[in-house]
């Protein structure tokens, strides 16, 4: 279906996600984050793709979020002069920080290709992705603090997690410009590249690469990495035991070792897609 915000494309079980509203800024406002949600949920349900890439358009990969978001006649305006208004913040907050805990949990890994600007909200959706790619010319900024505000969809709780603690407090308090080369220096990015184009390309390459692989083994790897960023070594390795006891399936590595004898790609089973009892057709007798 077309939209207004992104445009999705998937070959060869790599979908790609563009941002296309240049002219804009790729801002993040009402209807993109309404479109977000559905694109992220059905390629969580149906699993139509391995991998993953989300890119943008234009000068910057996006602006941040737009004053749409909070204006009066939006339905999801803040009311702060009233004790009942402020509450509502928690729930409003909440709602958005899910649309970005739906990249972080996507059963496929996603790789985000920065160019230019990734400000504000940009910089809590990169953070949600397990792989970064960026142009020379790209920055991240918490443009947040340069506004009155603190940033609170997920910048604070993600980034002390990928690059050093101290460059998050520097890049939270002052709302600098992290560049690129930096980024690349302190992590933030895997690489980075003299143009748009080569950065896209990489990123394809590197879907590819993850595609051929069996996707419950990535989706164990991407469950094993999360659970270890927020718990103990000991606590991972446990986990890692029950994981692998769920996920193991001794003809991946057959179908592995048989493909490289023959010279071929190998042809492992996608993942099946997800059904709930919300959709569930069942009549009561």
């Amino acid at each position: 279906m077309p939209y207004q915000c992104f445009e999705l494309s998937i070959t060869d079980k790599i979908a790609h996600l563009v941002l296309n509203r240049p002219a804009a800024l790729n801002t993040m406002q009402p209807v993109m984050w309404r479109e977000l949600t559905e694109i992220l949920q059905e390629l969580q349900r149906n699993a139509p793709a391995r991998a993953l890439v989300i890119s943008s358009t234009g000068k910057h990969f996006t602006a941040g979020m737009s004053l749409d978001v909070f204006a009066g006649e939006s339905n999801v305006s803040i009311n702060d002069s009233t004790a009942g208004g402020r509450a509502n913040v928690v729930p409003v907050l909440e709602d958005m920080q899910r649309v970005f805990n739906l990249i972080e949990e996507l059963r496929m890994p996603v790789i985000a290709a920065i160019q230019g600007g990734c400000i504000g909200g940009g910089v809590d959706m990169i953070c949600a992705c397990d792989i970064r790619l960026s142009t020379r010319d790209a920055f991240f900024c918490i443009q947040e603090i340069n506004i009155g505000m603190t940033a609170d969809l997920g910048t604070l709780q993600r980034l002390p997690k990928l690059i050093p603690e101290g460059i998050v407090h520097e890049l939270a308090y002052t709302g600098r410009r992290l560049p690129a080369q930096r980024a690349l220096a302190v992590g933030l990015v895997n690489d980075v590249f003299d143009t748009q184009e080569a950065m896209l390309e990489a990123a394809m390459q590197m879907a590819r690469e993850i595609a051929e692989k069996p996707p419950v083994a990535i989706w164990g790897s991407k469950q094993a990495i999360h659970y270890a960023r927020d718990h103990s070594t000991q606590d991972a390795l446990r986990q890692m035991g029950w994981l692998q006891s769920g996920i193991w399936r001794t003809g991946n590595l057959v179908e592995s070792f048989l493909a490289k004898q023959q010279g071929r790609a190998p042809n492992f089973d996608d993942l099946p897609p997800l059904h709930s009892f919300a959709e569930a057709k069942y009549e009561l007798k």
